[in-house]
Order: C-alpha cells, then structure tokens, then sequence
C-alpha cells in the first residue's frame, strides 16, 4: 500500500516539475529578449563613404638624375582643397619603395592653397635647414613638387612655395623662387633602365631651358646613387 501511494506521488511531482522547468525556461527566454541590445557604433556617412583615391608622387631616382613615379592611394580626399594637403605630405613623408625622398623628413606642410593654376605650399623652416643643397637636388625638390601636383590636378600649372608663410628667393640658391616654378616632366622617367650618357643629356636639357631664370650654374653636379636626404638635421 505505502509503495502504490509513494509511485502516486512521483507521478504527481514529475508534471509539477516539467511545469517548472518551462515556466522558468519562458522567463529566462523573455528576459533575454528584454534585453536592451548594446549600442551598434555610430558610423558617419562620410566615414562610411571614404573612396580611396590614386595619386602619382614624384622621388628621385637612384641613379640620381630622373624623377621617378610612384602610386600611393590617399584616403583622406574629400575634395581637392584636402587632397592636395595629403598629397604633398605624402611626398614629404617620402617614399615606400626604392626611390630617394625629395624633402627633408622633418619637413612640416604649413597650407596649401591654389588660385588661377597656381598652387601655394607653405612649408615650415625645416625645408630649407635640412636640405643638402646642390643645384640638382633643389631641381628634384622642386620639379617633383610641380610635377606631382599637375599630375594628380591638371588645373595646377604652377607651384609657388613659402616658409612659414613667407616667400623666399632661393632653397639653397641654386634655384630661383622670385617667380612660380612650373611643372616640366623633362625630368621624369619611367622605371626601365637608361644609359647615364641618356639621363646626363635628359636633365642638361631641363636645366639649360631654366638656367637664365633659376640662376643654375653650368655645372651640374649630380647626386651619387647613395645620396639622399638626412632623416633629421642639417645639410650634409
């Protein structure tokens, strides 16, 4: 008799459990579904919209005598007053292949502004105190900033450059700066491989059409492979 009352009560606890278990099963499950979701990231269309753009900068050579292409893609163009900037930092901060920078390393870009073709690169002091001088590295230097920004916004046909927002007459006094240096690709060559004899009358030829006005000795005294500029301070 007491084994029959005891199976009783087991038949009767076992629903009253599974009737538990499903109650607390649906809390838990409404509780989860309660829940207020963590908060998604807010991500502003322009953030969410920030095409990459292509741009060509211009290096110097190893053989130190040409102008040397390299693609770079800026994602900070959203319009071209804002991708000039990147575009001439990038060249300052040099470059990531084989090629030799054209600007000293602590450079800084101060503003750049651009009126009727003629774009204005403001540049801090260090431009001209770490830069090693000689007529063919100004003309890099200069000649890579002019080419570089006429290939990447054809409107630009001319560079003007400061110091601290002041204009100079020379960087080292090889070349000029009284007057807008414009963009001359006589000096840039594809990568492929060109007799010295080839490059010597290539960059003869750019200067000779400049020399009466950027003041360029006759002499040229080209770079040795291995010259570049210093990472950080003065002239060589």
């Amino acid at each position: 008799m007491q084994d029959r009352e005891t199976s009783n009560r087991s038949i009767l606890i076992l629903p009253a459990l599974v009737l538990a278990l499903l109650i607390a099963g649906g809390l838990a499950v409404r509780w989860y579904l309660g829940r207020t979701p963590p908060a998604s990231p807010v991500i502003s269309p322009e953030e969410a919209q920030r095409p990459l753009r292509e741009v060509r900068l211009y290096f110097g050579g190893r053989d130190g005598m040409y102008l040397v292409e390299e693609t770079r893609e800026l994602d900070n163009c959203p319009d071209d007053q804002a991708c000039m900037l990147e575009t001439v930092k990038a060249l300052v901060a040099g470059p990531i292949g084989d090629l030799v920078p054209i600007m000293p390393a602590q450079t800084r870009v101060l503003g750049i502004s651009e009126q009727n073709g003629v774009a204005s690169v403001d540049f801090s002091g260090d431009l001209v105190a770490g830069h090693p001088g000689g007529s063919v590295s100004e003309l890099f230097t200069l000649y890579g900033l002019a080419d570089t920004l006429a290939e990447n916004f054809p409107y630009i046909r001319q560079v003007r450059i400061l110091i601290e927002g002041q204009p100079v007459e020379s960087i080292k006094g090889h070349v000029d700066l009284r007057q807008p240096v414009a963009a001359d690709f006589r000096l840039v060559r594809r990568r492929q491989s060109v007799s010295r004899e080839d490059a010597a009358s290539a960059a003869e030829a750019a200067s000779v059409a400049d020399r009466n006005r950027t003041a360029i000795p006759a002499e040229e005294d080209y770079l040795p492979e291995d010259e570049e500029f210093p990472a950080e301070g003065g002239a060589r």
